[in-house]
């Protein structure tokens, strides 16, 4: 059974599959959008889990469940300011209970409820924007706050640790090989000159100074739901991440995706620039939600955490461009190394704003 409208018919709660279109742009899993004639819900979400990335996808669901159940629980604790929504996705089952189906091929599907009146962008929009997205992430750690990280599953062991990613890319077999052009170089020499300063929040953890906590793991811009009629924001989407981990690994890389006005695939990488201005609002929004649970040790490492996780990032797009592109989905030979440029010129930017940033931090804490 390969065909999209018979495996989307395994999950829908009632009415009739009319429509069924590739949704979002994560470079992940394969997503699909499912449109019902009729019944209790218009629409859902339908996913190839990609098995090669998530090699157990039966502790991703378990994981969805616990952190969408506790969410539900503690909404009872933190509820939405008036005039605000916040949805929580939940699990479809199949026809027989289960939280998957499997097909003819093997291929690992699940459907997730679908967020409706509401909608994610792939850049900032506005200061107000970035506050909204800020609060989102602030709220979704709230509400996960009281958690025991022992009830997660590590669904991907090594993930958002930097060091890691410095020994992979160290492993890379390609690195050296004639695929080097001036770009290649450029991104060779960036990476030698900052893997010294690559173990900072893994230190920090292992030392006692910041400890884990449930975090999502990838809250970029477009993973957060804005409210289409109020425009504030109404939920976090992609749960796959989910885990125990430092919470400045969320933190960065929301700030790193909000405060790109250009975006993660913009051709122009050498005009890429960290917008302090949004940074500001995104940690006001932040803050906001989320600061009843944080210490003063968090507070110190915030600016490492956005400058660590940009450079993270550039340093696992250019080792999977060297490796052959085996991990993130491309649409042409050169796209990896062109993400990397995109990273390592906001970290550039991040760094010759360091005292600017630090500032922005000292005056919310």
């Amino acid at each position: 059974m390969n065909n999209l409208a018979d495996i989307a018919e395994q999950f829908k709660p009632s009415g009739r599959v009319v429509g069924i279109d590739e949704h979002g742009s994560g470079n992940i899993n394969k997503t699909y959008l499912v449109t019902l004639a009729s019944g209790e819900i218009n629409h859902f979400i339908l996913q190839r889990i990609n098995t090669q990335v998530f090699r157990q996808p039966e502790h991703v669901m378990q994981n969805m469940q616990v952190v969408t159940e506790h969410m539900r629980m503690s909404l009872r604790r933190v509820p939405p300011d008036a005039g605000r929504r916040w949805k929580i996705p939940h699990v479809l089952l199949t026809h027989d209970g289960k939280d998957h189906f499997v097909d003819g091929d093997g291929a690992y599907w699940r459907a997730i409820s679908f967020i409706e009146d509401a909608q994610a962008f792939d850049t900032i929009k506005d200061a107000g924007h970035a506050e909204e997205a800020g609060r989102a992430l602030g709220m979704f750690h709230n509400l996960l706050s009281d958690l025991p990280t022992e009830r997660l599953i590590d669904t991907l062991p090594g993930f958002h640790i930097t060091p890691l990613y410095l020994r992979d890319y160290d492993e890379a077999p390609a690195k050296h090989s004639e695929r080097k052009s001036v770009e290649a170089n450029y991104c060779v020499q960036f990476v030698k000159e900052r893997s010294g300063w690559a173990h900072v929040l893994e230190n920090a953890k292992a030392k006692g100074i910041l400890r884990l906590r449930t975090i999502h793991g990838d809250p970029k811009i477009n993973n957060i739901m804005m409210d289409i009629r109020s425009g504030l924001a109404a939920g976090i989407i992609d749960l796959d991440t989910v885990k125990p981990g430092l919470v400045h690994y969320d933190i960065g890389d929301c700030l790193r995706s909000c405060c790109n006005p250009m975006g993660e695939e913009t051709e122009k990488w050498e005009a890429v620039y960290f917008d302090t201005v949004i940074c500001r609002a995104v940690l006001r929004g932040y803050l906001s939600a989320a600061r009843e649970f944080l210490t003063e040790s968090d507070f110190d490492y915030m600016y490492d955490s956005v400058r660590l996780i940009t450079f993270e990032l550039g340093l696992r797009f250019f080792t999977d461009y060297l490796k052959g592109d085996v991990y993130f989905r491309v649409r042409y030979p050169e796209h990896n190394l062109a993400r990397a440029l995109v990273q390592f010129k906001l970290v550039e930017s991040i760094e010759s704003q360091e005292r600017a940033i630090r500032g922005i931090i000292r005056d919310l804490r």
